[in-house]
C-alpha cells in the first residue's frame, strides 16, 4: 500500500503542476470581447474564400471584365490604420500600442457597410445569398454581435430581378474592395486570436 502512495502522489502532483503550467502557458488572446475564438478565424477565411470565388463568376460579371476594375473601399472606417498591429511599421508610423476596441469597433462597421449594400443586390442565380452573405452573416452573428443590421436581418433574399450593367459593375468594384477588406480582417482577428 505504501508502494502505491509513493507512486501515486508523485503523478498527481505531476498533473495537478503540469495543468497549471499548460493553463498559463497557453497562447489567449487578451480580449475581453470581439473575435477571439479559432472560429472566428475559420468564419473570416471562409469569408474571403467565398468572396473570391464570386468574384470569378461570369454570370454575374457578363459583360465585365471584373479583374480589370478599380476597387472601392469603405472609406467610412480605419481599419486598416487602427488594426496595425503592435510594433508594426506599416505606413510610415510605428504603431506603439493596438487599440483592440476601436479596430474591433472599425471591423463590425465595415462588416455592417457591406452587408447592407449586398443584401440590396438583385441576385437571380443565388450567387451572392448563400455564400458572401451567408459566411458574412455567420461571422458577423458569432464574433462581430450587435454589427447585424437588425432592420435587414429578415431581408437577405435580394429582388429576383436581373440587374443592370451599372449594377453589376458596382457590385464588382464593390466586392472587390470587400476582398481587400476582408484580407486586413483576417490578417487582424488572426492577430487578436494568436495572443501577441
Amino acid at each position: 500500500m505504501l508502494l502505491i502512495k509513493l507512486y501515486f502522489t508523485p503523478a498527481l502532483l505531476l498533473l495537478v503542476f503540469g495543468c497549471s503550467v499548460w493553463q498559463v502557458g497557453q497562447s489567449l488572446p487578451v480580449m475581453e470581447k470581439g473575435p477571439a475564438t479559432d472560429s472566428c478565424v475559420l468564419y473570416a477565411q471562409s469569408l474571403l474564400h467565398n468572396i473570391t470565388d464570386v468574384l470569378t463568376q461570369s454570370k454575374l460579371f457578363s459583360g465585365i471584365e471584373c479583374a480589370k476594375q478599380n476597387m472601392e473601399l469603405n472609406t467610412e472606417t480605419n481599419t486598416p490604420s487602427v488594426c496595425t498591429p503592435q510594433g508594426s511599421s506599416c505606413s510610415e508610423s510605428t504603431q506603439l500600442q493596438f487599440d483592440q476596441e476601436s479596430c474591433v469597433t472599425n471591423i463590425g462597421k465595415d462588416l455592417r457597410h457591406y452587408y447592407k449594400f449586398l443584401t440590396a443586390q438583385p441576385d437571380p442565380e443565388s450567387l451572392l445569398g448563400p455564400t458572401v452573405l451567408l459566411s458574412l452573416r455567420e461571422l458577423m452573428e458569432n464574433c462581430f454581435k450587435g454589427y447585424l443590421p437588425t432592420d435587414l436581418a429578415l431581408q437577405e433574399t435580394a429582388a429576383d430581378r436581373a440587374s443592370t450593367y451599372a449594377e453589376r459593375l458596382s457590385l464588382c468594384k464593390v466586392l472587390r474592395g470587400f476582398q481587400v477588406r476582408t484580407i486586413t480582417i483576417n490578417r487582424v482577428i488572426g492577430y487578436m486570436n494568436s495572443g501577441e
